[in-house]
């Protein structure tokens, strides 16, 4: 065992090129040469007597040991960030940044952020919406509100909390319901524009229209047609103005349906393999700001109580599993 540690430059090296399993890309963060960067870490396993890396030719790939350096690497290194920014604290102990998708802010959590702030006044939140996850260590977010998998693999060095099931429903503008009438024929649907929310489209534990149709024992002909968005708000925004019928997340939903913008006329919800999650890293576990968010949202998703309104005809309103 070494009683003297390796060279940081070279312990730095490692770990940015592990992290994004690539020289070039970690030479540019750390703003040097890919060659140099190659040496760091060649210098590096010679220390260590190991190698830490397969070398492809146009990939990398970690070695058994590379895996077992990483995770200690990174949370060190974590802990030196956390340890400078500190310094500053008393300067920037107010502010908590948090990341959340665009259609969750735009549509459901920019409409509370006000109780935070009155039951909080001396914590400023500021919102990064983006559809990428955060990265924690480099974008400067301290916690994050991501709808993931329920049997997602998760990250050894964060924390995943489970907030609400994503649940899909059928929306539309009660416009669309003047235009093409009631929905209580089975037929109705098949003549109806449909909207598609193609932010999470791939995903095998995202249910499609068909699986509603089956679901709710209807037939629709092609629901593989009508309006396409990569952006859930900008889908819901399509519904509101009376473009169609979405296939979209109770949560985001919800406020619309409650003020009438918006209507259920299906009273059948499609659960998914899928939940929203309360994610920071184990380094922030004991951050005041950021538990006292955590507290905020499970208290402002119990409030949510949006029924499965609206029905057909011999049936009762229920979420069918």
């Amino acid at each position: 065992m070494h009683k003297t540690l390796p060279p940081l430059s070279a312990l730095k090296a490692f770990e940015a090129a592990a992290r994004h399993l690539s020289f070039s890309r970690a030479a540019a963060e750390m703003n040097v040469t890919p060659g140099a960067l190659s040496h760091q870490i060649r210098g590096l396993e010679e220390f260590l007597g190991i190698r830490l890396f397969e070398r492809h030719t146009r990939s990398v790939a970690l070695t058994l040991q590379g895996k077992l350096l990483y995770p200690g690497l990174q949370a060190g290194f974590s802990l030196i960030r956390d340890a400078v920014a500190g310094l500053s604290a008393e300067n920037n102990d107010r502010v908590l940044v948090i990341s959340t998708s665009p259609g969750l802010t735009s549509k459901w959590l920019a409409a509370r952020l006000y109780r935070f702030a009155e039951a909080y006044p001396d914590i400023d939140v500021r919102v990064s919406s983006s559809i990428s996850n955060a990265n924690f260590m480099h974008d400067g977010v301290d916690a994050a509100v991501r709808n993931a998998p329920i049997q997602h693999a998760g990250d050894p060095l964060l924390h995943y909390e489970k907030l609400i099931d994503t649940v899909f429903v059928p929306v539309c503008s009660p416009k669309l319901i003047e235009r093409f009438g009631s929905l209580d024929a089975p037929d109705t649907l098949s003549r109806m524009p449909l909207i598609h929310d193609d932010s999470l489209a791939g995903r095998p534990e995202i249910p499609a229209w068909e699986d509603w149709l089956e679901l709710a024992g209807l037939t629709g002909g092609d629901m593989r047609r009508g309006l396409r968005f990569n952006s859930a708000d900008h889908a819901l925004d399509a519904a509101l103005e009376g473009a169609g019928i979405l296939l979209t997340h109770t949560i985001l939903a919800h406020d619309d349906v409650r003020s009438g913008r918006l209507t259920m006329p299906f009273n059948v919800a499609l659960p998914s393999r899928r939940a929203y999650y309360f994610v920071y890293p184990e380094t922030k576990e004991k951050h005041r700001n950021v538990q006292a968010f955590r507290h905020w949202l499970h208290e402002e998703m119990g409030r949510l109580d949006l029924p499965l309104v609206g029905s057909m005809p011999g049936q009762e309103a229920e979420i069918k599993n």
